[in-house]
């Protein structure tokens, strides 16, 4: 007696046939318009991804941060194959804004390279025009100028312009404080020496400690108060070419490698951590500052 398989059969074809269409697929090198029919295939309503399909502009600007900052993160370790897949992620964020963009009626690809591009050039007169400028420095002040004009053509009639416009709310608030000081800087308010910059931020701690010493303590007055420190504190950093995130990411790195040893002491030492007295810990951490260079 003979015995048939149908089911077997159709999965076998349905494989073979998946397995067929993945050799169509798969190439050796994709370009762009592979790159954009991929995310319309990815965004397509009947066929394509539940989860991409959901998504939107808002939903979309905590992913945009991450990867963002993973490319940051990949650079720092001068990691270039990570690099270039972190890439890849933060374009595929551009790539979807941009066919969101499309799917709205209001810009798609061709449009936000069509923006950059004549913003480049408009930028960079001095590679792409007559303009000869002979410096970094005569650079920088060109492109401010234009960068202010820029801002200017698009205010309202009735609008004030500002050397401080469109510095973005959401930047990280240590970078959105030296950008504010930079731009105030530009139109020459700003300290010319390195002393009243530091006498300033010894004021500002003098108000933290004054508010701090009340009874009850007034909790706004004393964020603000700490707030004007450390503005103060990311002044003197740029008045010393230095960068505020920069240097809190060092600070908190050798505090999270001096941390994890005072951890391993304190074990060797038969106790956990947060069994220790405080005199104890302060004698650990004196022991790792004093053992270990980060």
């Amino acid at each position: 007696m003979s015995v048939s398989y149908p089911n077997y059969v159709a999965l076998s074809n349905l494989h073979s046939l998946k397995t067929t269409i993945m050799e169509l697929i798969l190439k050796e090198k994709y370009t762009l318009l592979d790159l954009l029919s991929t995310m319309k295939d990815i965004r397509n309503p009947d066929t394509g991804c539940a989860w991409s399909i959901k998504q939107d502009f808002a939903s979309l600007r905590h992913h945009t941060l991450e990867e963002a900052y993973e490319v940051v993160d990949a650079i720092n370790e001068n990691d270039m194959g990570e690099l270039k897949g972190e890439l890849a992620d933060l374009l595929y964020q551009v790539v979807f804004y941009a066919e969101l963009g499309e799917e709205q009626g209001d810009f798609d690809f061709s449009d936000i390279i069509d923006h950059l591009t004549a913003k480049l050039i408009r930028r960079h007169t001095h590679v792409f025009g007559e303009i000869k400028l002979q410096n970094e420095a005569e650079i920088d002040a060109h492109w401010q100028q234009v960068k202010e004009a820029e801002r200017k053509s698009v205010l309202e009639s009735d609008q004030q312009p500002s050397v401080l416009d469109n510095i973005p709310q959401a930047l990280p608030a240590l970078t959105r404080a030296k950008k504010v000081q930079q731009r105030a800087a530009s139109v020459n308010f700003d300290f010319s020496t390195l002393e009243p910059v530091i006498g300033k931020v010894y004021e500002e701690l003098e108000e933290v400690l004054h508010e701090v010493k009340q009874t009850p303590m007034p909790m706004d007055r004393i964020e603000d108060e700490i707030g004007d420190l450390l503005f103060s504190v990311v002044n003197l950093t740029r008045h010393l070419k230095l960068d505020p995130e920069q240097a809190l990411k060092r600070a908190n790195e050798k505090f999270e490698k001096r941390f994890r040893q005072v951890e391993v002491l304190s074990l060797q030492n038969g106790k956990e951590l947060s069994d220790c007295s405080e005199s104890e810990m302060e004698e650990m951490w004196v022991k790792v500052k004093e053992n270990y260079r980060f």
